[in-house]
């Protein structure tokens, strides 16, 4: 017997704290689409997608749901989704599309979390957003979170009084890309805003009611700005006090635009020790807010950076120093390890022998046979492949 078709619209990223949440694609690709730094949307062309087109795909969401659940009940769970369920949907390749598979692993982790894409959701007229927000919530009761993208230029352009309208209408939480507040790096990276903007959509953000994602890139400032870089998005944040701080840390693949001037040497990209220096200043420079600090990507060296503020910020200092006081072959061996993802703690150094001579057997015959470059390219590679 054929399934019926089901699919709906998804975009092609999200964060990383939404890998479990639902993907609805609001609008499509990035309206500014011209910093530097940045490798999603590149010659992509900006559209919104009409208020029609994403209720009927949250209609079809819908109907994915219902289906999955009365597979469940012929299955004799009780409209369970757990693992049976899910063996059976990803066992029988006919009919199941990979829409229908992504709502078949929601509903399996169970998180009410949904993520709207793509990259700036708030350029969408506030009516349009809060009929699609309301419909949303309407025809799927089981979500619990609602959370989207936007840039500051975007949500600055907003009034309080529409912001608020928006979080009445269901969303929950805007992530904004704030990378850096420092007004000369903002204009070398093409970012298309101010510092001064920065501050003025996350206040608004935060006067809506609405849970605030600020994320900072570490090393965007190059061995150039990083000082002015980390003061000043500090000092920003300072002013904001959002709900979560993320750290992701600078890459430069081939593909960005600022590959360019890595190689024509108007930017030089700083060290992983350098970055670490620089986050070091940047978390002693925040002062006076509540923000939990979180580092949860592969591309930053220290995930344990992590903690609530004010109370964690001398166990997260305590992590940097920790790092620096390694011998240099150790910090060597840890940032293999790390980009290698076979560790993600500092303990892990001693908690596996194995591994940890295996590493270091590794790395002497890197700079055996091609020097200390040959071991910079070797981790360099490894950590750009998550980019």
């Amino acid at each position: 017997m054929l399934l019926k078709e089901y699919s709906f619209e998804q975009g092609p990223i999200r964060p990383p704290n939404e890998a479990r949440s639902l993907l609805l694609r609001v609008t499509r690709n990035c309206p500014w689409n011209q910093c530097r730094f940045c490798p999603v949307y590149k010659k992509r062309k900006f559209s919104l997608r009409t208020v029609e087109e994403i209720k009927q795909d949250i209609s079809t969401v819908r109907a994915i749901v219902d289906d999955i659940k009365a597979l469940s009940w012929r299955l004799g769970y009780s409209g369970e989704v757990n693992d049976p369920v899910i063996n059976a949907i990803f066992g029988n390749g006919r009919g199941r599309s990979d829409a229908y598979r992504s709502v078949a692993v929601w509903l399996y982790y169970g998180t009410g979390a949904c993520f709207l894409q793509d990259a700036d959701n708030m350029v969408v007229r506030t009516a349009d957003l809060v009929e699609i927000l309301s419909f949303l919530r309407q025809k799927l009761p089981e979500i619990t979170r609602v959370t989207t993208y936007a840039r500051s230029r975007s949500v600055a352009r907003k009034s309080v009084e529409g912001l608020t309208e928006i979080r009445q209408a269901g969303l929950d939480r805007i992530h904004i890309g704030l990378e850096t507040a420092y007004d000369p790096l903002l204009k070398f990276m093409k970012k298309g805003v101010t510092g001064a903007g920065h501050i003025e959509a996350g206040q608004k953000v935060l006067k809506a009611g609405m849970e605030l994602s600020e994320y900072v890139m570490p090393g965007l400032g190059g061995q150039e700005m990083w000082r002015e870089h980390a003061l000043a998005t500090a000092n920003a944040l300072n002013q904001i006090d959002p709900h979560f701080i993320r750290l992701r840390s600078l890459r430069i693949p081939k593909r960005v635009p600022l590959y360019q001037s890595l190689k024509d040497g108007s930017f030089t990209m700083q060290t992983d020790d350098m970055v670490v220096e620089e986050i070091k200043l940047f978390i002693e420079t925040l002062d006076g807010i509540t923000s939990v600090v979180t580092s949860d990507h592969i591309m930053n060296l220290l995930e344990e950076v992590s903690g609530k503020l004010p109370e964690d910020k001398e166990k997260m200092l305590g992590v940097i120093r920790r790092y620096q006081e390694l011998s240099d072959m150790d910090r060597l061996i840890y940032r293999l390890g790390r980009r290698g993802g076979a560790y993600g703690s500092i303990d892990d150094l001693e908690r596996d022998p194995v591994a940890y001579g295996k590493l270091k057997a590794l790395l002497q015959d890197v700079r055996a046979g091609e020097g200390a470059e040959g071991v910079e390219r070797l981790i360099a590679d490894m950590v750009d492949q998550y980019v």
